[in-house]
Order: C-alpha cells, then structure tokens, then sequence
C-alpha cells in the first residue's frame, strides 16, 4: 500500500499533524477510533468522506512509523552503548 498519495503532512493543517487527504481528519483520529473499538463499516458510516482505501493508508502509515522509530532507537541505543564503551 502506497499511502503517500493518501497521508499528506501542511504545516498549516492540523498543526502539522499526517492528515488523510489534507482534510482536517487526521491518522491519529482513525487510529484512535480503531482503538476505540469502531469497526470500518462504523467509521464509514460516520465520515462518509474517507474510503476504505483511506484506512488501509492510515494503517500503512503508522505501521512505517512504527518500523521507522524502532530502527532508529535501536540505532540511538547501539550509538549509546558504543559510546559508553568508548569513554
């Protein structure tokens, strides 16, 4: 899933925070309302505006996040570590 056609970042839009095409709906609200419990059928139903494409998108996205803040504390952790031993 390419989800950088779908999750914009404007510095003007929700201050800075991903948003799902540029609309003031941003990836945390979907991810807070899967974690709520809502289904996809639910959050359809209540923002007719967003597509199930859309929420696959925000799930791409964190999911990267995720993938990206891991690898780079890891890195941050193994940097530590190497400077630790060093000094």
């Amino acid at each position: 899933m390419n989800y950088k056609d779908i999750i914009t970042i404007e510095p003007g839009r929700r201050g800075g925070q991903p948003t799902i095409r540029g609309m003031r709906i941003t990836v945390y609200d979907v991810l807070k309302m899967f974690a709520s419990g809502m289904t996809e059928k639910k959050i359809l139903s209540d923002f007719p505006e967003l597509t199930k494409e859309d929420l696959r998108a925000v799930l791409s996205f964190a999911s990267e996040r995720e993938r990206f803040l891991t690898i780079a504390n890891h890195e941050i952790t193994l940097g530590s570590k190497h400077f630790a031993q060093a000094g």
